[in-house]
């Protein structure tokens, strides 16, 4: 009996660790094919907006040109519709003579019990679920909870794989940044070529007024509250939109803008964040008070902020970029404890920053203070 792989996705686009997780996991295995193939449509992923998918599908073939035992299908593409894994494992069960075993990552490994029928999925494969660095999993509690639940256990594999996403790739080519250590270099080439992932009037102002130092913290800004935004139950375009644009005054001179009045004590580092919120206004047409306030407080805090300016607080603090002393310790609470948790500490963290740098204290923040940690 053969031993099969699946390796569903989006793939949007195919980057680096697909790579080498599929390569990692043919070995570790010991499969005989490993099946990879791009969804049409994810229901998981029900508000994105992927590239086409006969795009998706060449990229992939791009990718996984020349690797023995890798085979890039496209019967879900074929089939159209949404993508349910039990029907595409079932499909494979019945067309083939052999042992399945279906890939998923240790994020969506906690959401199991939410997809459509997962006991039929558990009856026609075994999963096999990787982590990716940073990321702690109590993978006894969940084998706990598969086997009183579904009598089933899954696989863990070895393979850990670096902190690299598709959303990341999307967000670099959207600011004109570089992609081809990211990607196969055959597959940055396609999607430069073909215009994939070009981006909108909110990037295109970005590239205009940002040097590339402070695009990419941009970019990595938007990847890191794009991550959480689902967890959080935030629209995701308000989200990339914010984060898109919340640094998109930092080089402007507010002298410039006779239309905007600055608050007399207002401090020097957080007026580009009241000058950015007044440009996406009046500039580019955004209307949605919390995207504005977003923009707008993204550096000082406020009391009784929303969840979207929370999330850009604490994204512009955490992204991948940051190397001050204590940020991994605000990382790690980011991606693996609580967010409320997480925003108190990075707002206590600015605090001592300005107290230890002798810096004069913005209002905004010291009521976000009295908001936040000082109250009960």
């Amino acid at each position: 009996m053969e031993r099969i792989g699946i390796f569903g996705g989006s793939f949007n686009p195919v980057h680096n660790e697909h790579i080498t997780l599929a390569k990692s996991v043919l070995s570790e295995l010991n499969l005989d094919r490993l099946i990879v193939m791009p969804t049409y449509i994810a229901p998981h992923k029900s508000n994105l907006v992927p590239a086409p998918a006969e795009d998706r599908l060449n990229m992939l073939k791009l990718a996984f040109l020349g690797i023995d035992k890798v085979v890039v299908s496209d019967y879900e593409i074929e089939k159209k519709g949404t993508s349910y894994t039990y029907a595409t494992v079932e499909h494979f069960k019945q067309t083939l003579d052999a042992q399945i075993y279906f890939l998923v990552g240790s994020d969506m490994l906690k959401d199991f019990k939410t997809w459509k029928y997962p006991q039929r999925i558990l009856s026609a494969c075994t999963l096999a679920t990787f982590g990716r660095e940073g990321e702690q999993v109590d993978y006894q509690k969940e084998q706990e909870y598969f086997k009183s639940t579904f009598n089933k256990e899954f696989v863990v594999l070895n393979s850990v794989g670096k902190k690299q996403s598709s959303t990341q790739i999307r967000v670099y080519n959207e600011l004109g940044l570089g992609i081809t250590e990211k990607t196969d270099p055959k597959v940055a080439n396609y999607i430069l070529e073909k215009g994939l992932y070009s981006g909108d009037k909110y990037s295109q102002f970005v590239k205009k007024v940002l040097p590339e130092k402070r695009l990419v913290h941009t970019a990595s800004v938007i990847t890191c509250a794009l991550e959480k935004a689902k967890e959080l139950g935030l629209d995701k375009e308000k989200v990339r939109i914010s984060a898109m644009l919340h640094d998109c005054a930092k080089y402007l001179d507010h002298n410039d803008y006779a239309d905007f009045v600055l608050e007399a004590d207002v401090p020097a580092p957080v007026v580009h964040a009241f000058l950015g919120a007044h440009i996406v206004q009046t500039k580019l047409g955004i209307q949605d008070e919390e995207i504005i306030n977003a923009i707008r407080y993204h550096t000082s805090g406020r009391k009784n902020m929303s969840t979207l300016e929370k999330l850009i607080f604490v994204a512009d603090m955490v992204e991948e970029g940051r190397d001050y002393q204590g940020v991994e310790y605000l990382r790690n609470l980011f991606y693996n404890d609580d967010f409320e948790k997480c925003f108190k500490e990075c707002l206590s963290e600015e605090l001592t920053h300005l107290l230890n740098k002798k810096q004069y204290i913005y209002k905004e923040t010291l009521n976000a203070y009295e908001y936040y940690l000082k109250r009960k």
